[in-house]
């Protein structure tokens, strides 16, 4: 474990890792009894008799909702503008705000859908959904299923500016513009939780040694772009050189993550940045050669 220019203790923003750690959540809400295969958001969240009510929560966790990737809103278009002039937040919507959203969504005719599309929007509504389930906020499940029992108290999702904690670092795009941080209460299962690398290092270890909860969203259960990039709950296997991982990246306006696994090896690689350059294909690189040195020895 290293860090370059912060502290080991300094918290990162995950961006889409968040993802993979609702997926955990998810998981884990099944496995407790909390939620079944066929749970709807309907049955979970406020939501009326709109078509997003049927929407299950299994098919969020896949991608294969037909949900859009993010709602179509008033004001996409300034946010937009003001985070690439001024580095602005562009989300910040609170859980009603959300579920106003998505009272309003149009689904495509004929699902199941043919194919995955990835939905921001859909992992915002699945953890809240999952809390809602627990009778949590989905800060609340975050700290209780996963921060406490592990651990990791650098782990949390800020609703606001005014909480993103003092050991937080402050990202910069690639022309070294400063961020805002990316926050959010409805942002927050999707995109809004931030870590340390010592915590995300906690967090892939127990991972590993099964120690984790929700453990069965690391599993493989449908294809995502085919047979070579298969999903389970938010997380991706993806066949790399001859390879499994288990992966997932991340990026906001001025971080990038990427997180995989080769559990057959038993070996991970976390990335953190306060930038807002790409590290997939170093991560890829060094989880092979972690992998090949297991091999060795």
């Amino acid at each position: 474990m290293a860090s370059r220019g912060a502290s080991l203790a300094a918290d990162f923003e995950i961006g889409s890792v968040s993802k993979g750690i609702t997926g955990l959540l998810y998981a884990e809400a099944l496995s407790r009894g909390e939620l079944g295969p066929d749970t709807t958001l309907g049955e979970r969240l406020p939501l009326a008799d709109c078509p997003a009510a049927g929407v299950t929560l299994v098919s969020l966790g896949r991608h294969s909702s037909g949900l859009p990737r993010l709602p179509s809103q008033p004001g996409t278009l300034r946010r937009t503008l003001a985070l690439t002039l001024h580095g602005t937040n562009p989300y910040g919507e609170t859980l009603a705000e959300l579920l106003d959203q998505a009272r309003t969504v149009r689904l495509p005719a004929g699902l199941p859908v043919p194919r995955p599309r990835y939905s921001n929007f859909g992992f915002e509504l699945l953890g809240h959904a999952v809390a809602a389930g627990a009778g949590l906020s989905f800060q609340g499940l975050l700290r209780e299923r996963l921060a406490v029992p592990l651990g990791l108290s650098s782990v949390y999702a800020p609703a606001a500016a005014a909480e993103v904690r003092p050991t937080a670092v402050t990202g910069r795009s690639r022309s070294g513009r400063m961020m805002q941080p990316w926050t959010g209460e409805a942002l927050a299962p999707a995109g809004g939780i931030r870590a340390s690398i010592s915590d995300m290092a906690r967090l892939v270890q127990a991972l590993l040694d099964g120690s984790a909860p929700g453990l069965a969203a690391l599993d493989p259960v449908a294809n995502f772009t085919g047979p070579a990039a298969r999903i389970g709950a938010g997380w991706m296997t993806l066949e790399v050189k001859g390879r499994r991982v288990t992966w997932h990246n991340g990026g906001t306006g001025g971080f990038r993550s990427s997180v995989g696994l080769d559990r057959k090896a038993g070996g991970a690689v976390v990335l953190l940045t306060a930038t807002a350059a790409p590290v997939d294909r170093h991560g890829f690189r060094l989880l092979q050669e972690l992998a090949a040195r297991s091999w060795r020895q």
